[in-house]
């Protein structure tokens, strides 16, 4: 079955019927707002932390799926019959449909009953809102009066305790209604400073913010009573569950079209200025209006999403490739780099299967994510690196996962997932090859984020791999700790109680389980160390983390090679992990990777026989054919230059390969 093709010319995935086998989800938003939206318009938005901003409400695993989203309704007041332009909610059948996910935003379009409907999907660059721009097109030939709905349902901004604490939220929503925009402001009186506003621009013919009453009893989101009997309730939501939408009266005439607006957004208002008149409860709006009076103006809206398509262009245009395969191009070229920038946006911290609630920024997960998106966003990727520093401990070991909105490690999770450390190296490395600039080693870092404790990022590097030499194990080789790379690889946690985590729930002093991944990733770390340290001058410090590159080396020729490839780790019992002596699991891609990069076994065969191994006994007919590869680099900067050169030429290894 298909469902969809790649449009290259428009930079797009088209999706040409709505029933995919899941939610094919793309990423709205560039710096703090972020959106998930689904080719059905499902999905959901928050300021910067999925969990403690969310704006509107998802559930997940829900039936039917990818149910709750931005949806709007159309209602044909004469015939009154409604559907949704999207397909979800109502699930109508459509004469024409297609979601075409772009870079940034998301176009979803049907026509039904001779009525054409287009809503383009966007967050502009710098703002924290989504535009909706829907455009509806009377294709009949003769004049049409239509009701036009829009829904979204708010959260009671933490995302946990919204899905948990119904006793306290049934009774704290509250909003306000003002012209053509609906104000989210609850727990604004008591201890919040920001809301979340939804604005059309057109005049309205009703607006509900009460969900149930908008809906009715024991209806759900594909049969509102509102759009039924096709007129609002002017409903005012006190406690319960607070949502928002607007009442539209559209005339067509044949051929004709016109558009909508509809915009969803988050703003922060200074403590001391949240209410106009001061003495009041109302909120504050006057640092709002002009930005919803801005994007609900067509033009703007049209600039904003140009601007939104040119800074795609520049970013994307920093590098590019031409092979002779189509799709090699176009993966490289277009989709890699842009999922490359959602993952630096969002690191795994909300998705289609992420919930956004059990966890935050990942401390691994962000550095990996910077190796790919350096070159296109460098300023952003050095404020990030410091911002992973200041959650790493003074031990030289790192809290997994830190919240984004507060910057503070996650405690729920802790630490000792003993490879996170030495990516903050390669993170590191990766920026100064790619910006030249050095002045970032300098740069004061708190550990854990405690005032007081500060000290050069490079002091912190310098720990990282401190942090792997005062944890080693009976082979000489890295214990693992909770994990490594492979998060599910917990050698040290033997669970026996309902309810336990597998990652963090720790009962074996972990003195004897060793990873080879690790190993293979110091020495990579190591020998980028040793560069550094031989660019600032430090030449004996150089030698020592060559040193200590060689010794782990020597370690994994010994005890970490298996005859015909590298080993995956020694377990608790001391009984090997990813060898031929092994009933199952015999050979693992991840070691293979590690230390090849690493440059073990590149002099003596090791790492031809691993890759022949991986070819013979891991290898499946999806593998990617390799061509002739030129490449263009659209990089000028006469610092980056001159650092690769300098690094190129020099007898300490280079920074990377």
């Amino acid at each position: 079955m298909r469902y969809g093709y790649f449009d290259d010319q428009r930079r797009e995935y088209v999706i040409t019927r709505p029933d995919t086998p899941l939610p094919w989800i793309n990423y709205l938003g560039n710096e703090d707002y972020f959106s998930i939206i689904s080719n059905t318009a499902g999905g959901y938005s928050f300021y910067r932390d999925a969990r403690l901003r969310r704006i509107t409400r998802y559930r997940y695993n829900n039936v039917p799926l990818d149910s709750g989203g931005r949806y709007i309704y159309i209602r044909d007041n004469e015939a009154q019959q409604f559907w949704s332009p999207s397909w979800q909610p109502t699930r109508h059948r459509l004469t024409e449909y297609s979601c075409r996910h772009g870079l940034g935003y998301s176009i979803i379009g049907s026509t039904y009953d001779g009525i054409s409907a287009q809503t383009c999907y966007f967050v502009p660059l710098g703002e924290s809102l989504e535009i909706w721009q829907l455009t509806l097109t009377n294709r009949r030939e003769q004049p049409v009066r239509l009701s036009v709905f829009s829904s979204i349902e708010f959260a009671l901004w933490d995302a946990q305790d919204d899905a948990t604490n119904f006793q306290r939220n049934w009774s704290t929503g509250e909003v306000e209604i003002e012209d053509s925009v609906i104000y989210h402001k609850t727990e604004y009186r008591e201890r919040r400073n920001h809301f979340a506003f939804f604005a059309c621009s057109e005049r309205l013919a009703g607006f509900d913010t009460q969900r149930d009453v908008f809906l009715g009893p024991y209806r759900g989101w594909h049969n509102p009573a509102a759009v039924e009997r096709g007129r609002s309730f002017d409903s005012v939501a006190h406690g319960w569950a607070p949502m928002g939408s607007h009442h539209v009266k559209v005339t067509l005439e044949p051929g004709e079209s016109r558009p909508i607006i509809f915009l969803l957004g988050y703003h922060e208002n200074p403590r001391d200025q949240k209410f106009d008149p001061p003495d009041s409860q109302t909120v504050n709006k006057r640092t709002v209006e002009p930005v919803i009076a801005k994007y609900l103006d067509k033009d703007n809206v049209r600039a904003a999403f140009d601007a939104l398509c040119a800074h795609y262009e520049r970013l994307l245009g920093i590098l590019q490739v031409e092979t002779p395969d189509i799709h090699t191009n176009r993966m490289v070229n277009l989709w890699n780099p842009y999922q490359c920038l959602v993952t630096f946006n969002l690191s795994r911290s909300a998705s289609f299967f992420e919930s956004g609630i059990g966890r935050g920024i990942g401390f691994r997960d962000s550095n990996q994510d910077l190796l790919g998106s350096v070159h296109m966003i460098p300023q952003r990727a050095r404020q990030r690196i410091l911002d992973l520093a200041a959650s790493q401990l003074e031990t030289g070991g790192a809290y997994h996962q830190y919240q984004p909105l507060t910057k503070e490690g996650n405690d729920e999770i802790g630490s000792n997932f003993n490879d996170d450390p030495l990516w903050l190296v390669l993170s590191t490395a990766a920026y100064l090859k790619e910006t030249g600039d050095w002045s970032i080693l300098d740069e004061l870092v708190p550990y854990d984020n405690h005032v007081g404790s500060e000290e050069p990022l490079y002091a912190h590097l310098q720990r990282s791999l401190r942090y792997t030499l005062d944890r080693l194990g009976p082979h000489r080789l890295p214990l693992i700790g909770r994990a490594d790379w492979n998060d599910c690889l917990n050698l040290n946690t033997f669970s026996e109680t309902p309810g336990e985590s597998f990652q963090t729930t720790t009962n074996r002093d972990g003195k004897v389980a060793e990873s080879i991944v690790i190993a293979g990733l110091f020495v990579l770390a190591a020998k980028e160390m040793a560069a550094i340290a031989q660019w600032r001058g430090l030449g004996g410090e150089a030698r020592q983390h060559l040193d200590a590159a060689e010794k782990m080396t020597a370690a994994v020729r010994e005890h970490g090679w298996d005859g015909g490839w590298f080993l995956r780790a020694y377990d608790d019992s001391g009984q090997k992990v990813g060898s031929h002596e092994c009933d199952e699991g015999q050979i693992f891609v991840e070691p293979q990777g590690f230390c090849i990069m690493a440059g073990i076994g590149l002099d003596d065969g090791r790492a031809e026989q691993a890759l022949a191994a991986v070819d013979e006994r891991a290898s499946s007919c999806s593998s990617l054919p390799t061509h002739g590869t030129t490449c263009t680099w659209a990089r000028s900067h006469p610092t980056h230059q001159a650092t690769k050169r300098t690094l190129a030429s020099s007898a300490i290894p280079t920074l990377g390969s």
